[in-house]
């Protein structure tokens, strides 16, 4: 039987490690459920939700060209489908929105929006002050104007 990516099939725990549980599949052929795919909860002993010997489904979820199979508990379970995120209550296009509040206590209602010039310049010189400030603290604990200890 030939082992296919997104195929469900019934397997048997046959060991069990602190990384994952091998599965026994039909055919003869063995597979991984790494820990993370034994359950949509976090899993911190496996041995709590497996043990060896108990007949479980998994789902393929790769095949590596070595041979290896990986496989999943939690992806074989049918969950109904999440619900479609509820529409947003403006139906304007965003374009038509009104601009939202400038944070920090700002009242931007009459401020023209900046263009990309006076927002490069303001950024400039503020790095300016901080590294101007970063050498002035940096300099005055070597000693001023990189002097050298002797």
């Amino acid at each position: 039987m030939s082992i296919e990516v997104g195929s469900k099939l019934q397997g048997k725990v046959t060991g069990i490690t602190n990384f994952g549980a091998f599965v026994e599949l039909p055919g003869g052929s063995t597979g991984l459920v790494h820990i993370s795919e034994v359950a949509d909860n976090y899993v911190k002993d496996i041995n709590d939700h497996l043990k060896v010997g108990d007949q479980v489904e998994v789902k393929v979820i790769n095949v590596e060209k070595d041979g290896k199979i990986g496989l999943s508990i939690k992806k074989a379970v049918d969950r109904p489908e999440r619900p479609a995120r509820p529409e947003r209550s403006e139906s304007r296009p965003y374009s038509q929105r009104p601009p939202r509040g400038g944070g920090r206590g700002h009242d931007n209602r009459n401020a023209r929006p900046e263009n990309f010039e006076s927002k490069m310049a303001k950024f400039l010189k503020d790095s300016e002050d901080r590294l101007s400030s970063l050498k002035r603290a940096t300099e005055s604990k070597r000693g001023g104007r990189g002097a050298r200890r002797g």
